[in-house]
């Protein structure tokens, strides 16, 4: 299978690559132009075939250039998935997050309507489209009631999608990722965050470390059981359906602090800074993913013993 990857060079995007290449797919990886080089080959199995394009969402050239591959399979990762940076600029985070989807599925149409290919179309959206709710887990059915910038933004994403699926016959499957981390997880994202805090307060023998809101519940998945389900998705999720891809596990933050803490061997306590407490924070975020597992056969198979020891083992090399 020869699969288009948009934002390749990303968090998710690096693993996804490093497991198609492994199930002895072609990989294209679409990148923004001026990132950092990534060695794609090295990836590489001898049998597989690994190339870049670059990709700008808000280009319709540059798009359908990255499309015209011919792809089998696209995965839509590429967005602007920082919830800081979306509410700094709610403008931009539609612009790529939703009007990029938009563009992208419109090259796919055109390359479908041509005869060229027929590609398979995995969107990532979050779980975070569901908003608040009631302390259980959330279901695909659920109402999408979104209260940042960045889950509207993807929401706009979502609808984009599955306009392109009922008007013009696109197999668009949208995935729906809860919280994820893993080693390589930028600082700004809650693991790696408390992980760097933590250690720096045991170099500095520091008995507190600033913290936002620790109230919070959510569901935390290894990066690689994401991106496993990604493929799964690829090969039996059904056109015009969502499908949550989660834990079903609840975590409180101050859990996860004290957990972070103990792995790491230090006795700083989480102090309340209001500067760190992001606006509008959902009380309770956890996802049902028996939808996935019965299209799939998936299920989550990474602890989150060895997920977190894999971050601060990282962090502290």
């Amino acid at each position: 299978m020869k699969v288009l990857v948009t934002g390749a060079d990303g968090f998710v995007g690096r693993h996804l690559v490093r497991l198609l290449l492994q199930a002895g797919d072609d990989v294209i990886a679409a990148c923004r132009p001026g990132g950092a080089p990534v060695d794609w080959q090295g990836e590489a199995p001898a049998a597989c075939h690994i190339s870049q394009v670059p990709l700008e969402l808000t280009e319709d050239a540059s798009v359908r250039a990255a499309v015209g591959s011919a792809p089998d399979a696209v995965v839509h990762l590429a967005a602007l998935a920082s919830g800081q940076e979306a509410r700094r600029d709610p403008g931009a985070a539609w612009t790529i997050n939703a009007a990029g989807t938009a563009r992208l599925l419109a090259a796919i149409v055109e390359l479908r309507e041509s005869g060229r290919a027929d590609p398979l179309v995995l969107v990532v959206s979050t779980g975070e489209v569901y908003g608040r709710g009631q302390a259980i887990l959330r279901v695909e059915t659920d109402a999408l009631l979104p209260q940042s910038p960045y889950a509207a933004s993807k929401v706009g994403a979502e609808v984009a999608s599955l306009e392109g699926w009922r008007r013009a016959g696109v197999r668009v499957t949208i995935a729906r990722p809860f919280a994820h981390t893993g080693p390589g997880q930028a600082p700004q994202y809650v693991v790696p965050t408390f992980v760097r805090r933590l250690l720096q307060a045991r170099a500095a023998g520091a008995t507190t470390v600033p913290t936002g809101n620790l109230q919070p519940v959510r569901d935390l998945l290894d990066v690689r059981d994401v991106v496993t389900a990604y493929r799964g998705l690829l090969l039996h999720g059904r056109p015009g359906e969502a499908y949550n891809v989660a834990r079903g596990e609840g975590l409180g933050l101050a859990d996860l602090f004290r957990r972070l803490a103990a792995m790491i061997g230090v006795r700083a306590h989480p102090e309340p800074d209001a500067t760190l407490t992001r606006p509008a924070d959902i009380p309770h975020l956890v996802g049902d993913w028996s939808k996935l597992g019965r299209a799939t056969g998936w299920a989550p198979s990474i602890s989150l013993e060895q997920t977190l020891r894999g971050v601060v083992d990282a962090e502290a090399d």
